[in-house]
């Protein structure tokens, strides 16, 4: 069993490594795999894929003959080829059963909203110039929030608004809701709820309805002084539309932890711009949701392991959880 990208050390360090360990021959890697490295997977039969950082592609598991089963942390598979897995009858056990993310994602919304109502980071980099800025910042008191996909981020991003008295309304893809729920938050149409909300939270999963939503007209019916925060997935705005915006002022700020293309590059346009806060598609990665997804890993394992099931026997070889079916997933 080959684990992949484990950057930060800490898979290694999970304490539930040890089971991983005592269920196969486990060897770490701390860096990404390279092409011209792939013959090191020839003999690999398990895989444990760190989310989204290694292309699981044709040309990655024509390198893995015996591969067998991906073990994928997250509730995403994006970065694999399903119609490769299939033809390979590859299993792929998505780790969908993760409770952190719905603490620490909404965490990290609320660190943009105040970073930017506050201006925290203009206000930190001429303090740390010598400077004494005067600056009158805003509160997100009396400030309508519009959330993007009502589910199970969505949900927890409207609590904490509403703890610091702000008024929430939301869209979901299915546009099929409306009216208030128990909690107050209002259902509106896209439209009406781009033109009215002072920050705008996504929290979508990436389809081929949602991918491009906020292009440039969706972007021109936001208010001049809103705020759009992303920690979903970056296909989901046109960047290209979203720097316009920003560098002229249709909007006031953004706060992105997700980008079209990742790592974003050096020479985007938003690396430059003053009103936007970027981190670099870290908020799902703390401590607790990394050493919780090899608890899964390892219970999944454990799992496939026991049913004694050969590749040739799995009626839906892939088992990738596309479009909200299980299609054979594995679970905890």
């Amino acid at each position: 069993m080959i684990v992949l990208d484990d950057y930060e050390g800490e898979l290694a360090n999970a304490p539930a490594m040890q089971r991983l360990r005592q269920l196969a021959e486990v060897q770490i890697l701390d860096r990404s795999i390279r092409p011209d490295e792939y013959d090191i997977l020839r003999n690999t039969q398990i895989l444990l894929a760190l989310r989204e950082r290694t292309k699981l592609d044709a040309q990655f598991f024509a390198a893995c003959p015996n591969l067998e089963l991906v073990l994928q942390t997250g509730g995403h598979a994006y970065h694999i080829d399903e119609a490769a897995a299939t033809q390979r009858g590859i299993v792929v056990a998505l780790g969908r059963r993760v409770s952190k993310p719905t603490v620490v994602i909404p965490e990290l919304v609320f660190s943009f909203m105040l970073g930017l109502v506050r201006q925290i980071y203009p206000l930190t980099t001429e303090m740390r110039n010598g400077g004494w800025p005067e600056s009158i910042g805003g509160s997100l008191a009396g400030r309508t929030l519009g959330i993007l996909g009502y589910g199970r981020l969505g949900q927890p991003v409207a609590r904490l608004a509403q703890a610091f008295g702000m008024r929430v309304v939301a869209w979901d893809r299915t546009g099929t809701s409306s009216g208030r729920d128990s909690f107050g938050v209002e259902r509106l149409p896209l439209d009406d709820l781009l033109a009215i909300s002072d920050v705008v939270s996504i929290h979508l999963r990436l389809s081929d309805e949602s991918r491009g939503l906020l292009n440039r007209e969706k972007l021109r019916k936001m208010k001049p002084a809103a705020i759009l925060i992303n920690t979903s997935r970056g296909a989901i705005v046109d960047e290209t539309a979203l720097v316009e915006a920003l560098r002229e002022k249709r909007l006031a700020g953004a706060g992105l932890d997700v980008f079209s293309t990742e790592p974003l590059p050096p020479t985007s346009e938003l690396r430059t711009l003053p009103n936007v806060l970027l981190t670099p598609h870290v908020g799902w990665k703390v401590r607790d949701v990394l050493q919780e997804f090899i608890e899964i890993a390892a219970n999944q394992l454990e799992a496939w392991l026991t049913t004694g099931l050969s590749k040739r026997e799995v009626l839906n070889p892939a088992a990738i959880d596309v479009s909200r079916e299980r299609r054979g997933t594995l679970v905890p």
